[in-house]
């Protein structure tokens, strides 16, 4: 069976430079009427979808609670056709590129934040060169220091695997049939379902928890083989 690992967020001893920015874009924040819940989930980046023409791309501008839901309903569905159809498009879902600052010089690949992995051109190109699949560098908008250090490229990264549900506390909710809020925190010992990984990518988020990056074993042997710095990885069960 193949071998999945999570990308670990926070080793910012192998990582080198950093930025503050956000996506140009987001869907905003909801108050839910038949959960109650106020939330806006976090990971969900599609830096490749360009709103820039789009009629709600104003609206979308800035970050914000949208009270009335069926507002919200019509915002996403506005974005919806951009995206293959089963993608999921909750509240805080970001696209377009990074707008800000950054300062390097940078490692080969930067994650800073849950759900975002930057990457430098050079090294992807490599990986590429490598056949792995899945990777595809988006511009930013950031402004880089010093003057002529390599610009960072966003990485779009499609939600493509699952959580399997043995992981998942017993005593978390189904999904909310309105907001389609599950909330529940990481588990201590995730577990992949193996029926929902994909075959033909090498990098993937997960659906239902989207701030978790996975790779294949080919994309850590290729880092590895090429000594390219800025991430570490553990292995994950698959079931």
């Amino acid at each position: 069976m193949p071998r999945f690992l999570e990308i670990l967020l926070g080793d910012y001893s192998s990582q080198k430079g950093g930025y503050s920015a956000r996506h140009k874009w987001l869907l905003p924040g909801v108050s839910c009427p038949q959960c109650k819940a106020t939330w806006g989930g976090a990971g969900l980046n599609y830096p490749a979808v360009d709103l820039s023409d789009h009629p709600v791309a104003k609206k979308l501008s800035k970050a914000r609670l949208e009270e009335d839901f069926d507002e919200f309903e019509r915002l996403r569905e506005q974005v919806r056709l951009l995206l293959p159809a089963d993608y999921p498009l909750e509240p805080g879902t970001t696209f377009g590129p990074l707008v800000g600052k950054a300062r390097g010089p940078f490692s080969a690949l930067l994650q800073q934040y849950g759900g975002t992995l930057l990457v430098r051109p050079d090294a992807l190109t490599l990986l590429q060169a490598e056949g792995l699949r899945g990777l595809r560098g988006c511009r930013t908008e950031m402004l880089f220091r010093p003057k002529g250090v390599p610009e960072l490229l966003d990485l779009h990264i499609e939600p493509r695997g699952l959580l399997h549900e043995d992981c998942i506390p017993k005593s978390t909710p189904p999904p909310c049939p309105k907001c389609g809020r599950r909330g529940f925190s990481l588990p201590k010992e995730p577990i992949l379902d193996g029926v929902s990984l994909p075959t033909d990518l090498d990098l993937f988020r997960l659906r239902n928890f989207a701030t978790m990056l996975i790779v294949t074993e080919h994309f850590k042997d290729v880092m590895e083989r090429f000594e390219l710095d800025g991430l570490t990885f553990r292995e994950l069960p698959v079931r």
